[in-house]
């Protein structure tokens, strides 16, 4: 997915179909949000997992490669019990030199055996823009990795349009898909937020027009 900051996103998809049902308002943040619960409620009627991770422009030193595939392996892991090769991998690199714990290479070999056992797995991470750019031609080559060795796991990726060349240099058949919102669209969110003012009392019908006004007129400038 490449995306125009705050004007919405696009989705890039290794493979597969997302059906979208009912007329939401299109936001960049609640865009990937409904592809991942529309995922997590095909996995309560079938035998799919779904793992994700928010990548956070404050969060960028603690969200390293191995950081981030630790965190994929959790989620699907999560879902029944550990291997005794997964708990041996992981107790061997506790008890080497400074409890180092696991590197990369041991974490994507966990990583693809735990996704070996599954039916089928999705794997979504969201606002790749917002990773470190040093980490992502590393973070990218481990996803596609994994997907050459299980070929029933799809990939959802999320980012603006800048990181559209690494995404589709590592995956040449992602489907990418543009996604910004109407004017609409935005009317509506805004008005929606409005509605949710905590203080209602502090807004007038002018200062409500003015704010959909502004609003809308800063967004088409862009």
């Amino acid at each position: 997915m490449l995306r125009e900051p705050g004007s919405g996103q696009d989705i890039s998809e290794v493979s597969g179909e997302i059906l979208w049902k009912g007329r939401i308002p299109l936001t960049v943040r609640n865009t990937s949000s409904l592809v991942i619960d529309s995922l997590c409620d095909q996995a309560g009627k079938e035998d799919i997992a779904v793992a994700g991770l928010y990548c956070d422009f404050l969060s960028q030193q603690e969200q390293t490669i191995t950081n981030i595939m630790g965190a994929i392996l959790k989620q699907l892991v999560g879902r029944g019990g550990i291997t005794d090769y997964l708990r041996e991998a992981f107790q061997k690199g506790q008890k080497e030199f400074g409890g180092r714990g696991l590197r990369l290479a041991d974490l994507m070999g966990m990583l693809k055996i735990a996704i070996a056992s599954l039916p089928q797995a999705f794997i979504c991470l969201d606002a790749l823009d917002e990773c470190l750019p040093k980490h992502l031609p590393e973070l990218l080559e481990s996803l596609r990795d994994i997907v050459r060795e299980s070929p029933r796991t799809r990939i959802f990726l999320t980012g603006r349009p800048h990181v559209g060349q690494d995404i589709q240099r590592y995956f040449s058949k992602a489907i990418v898909i543009p996604v910004s919102p109407s004017p609409d669209d935005i009317r509506n969110y805004v008005e929606m937020r409005l509605d949710r003012d905590s203080e209602p009392e502090a807004m007038n019908k002018d200062l409500r027009a003015d704010i959909l006004r502004i609003i809308l007129e800063r967004i088409s400038d862009m």
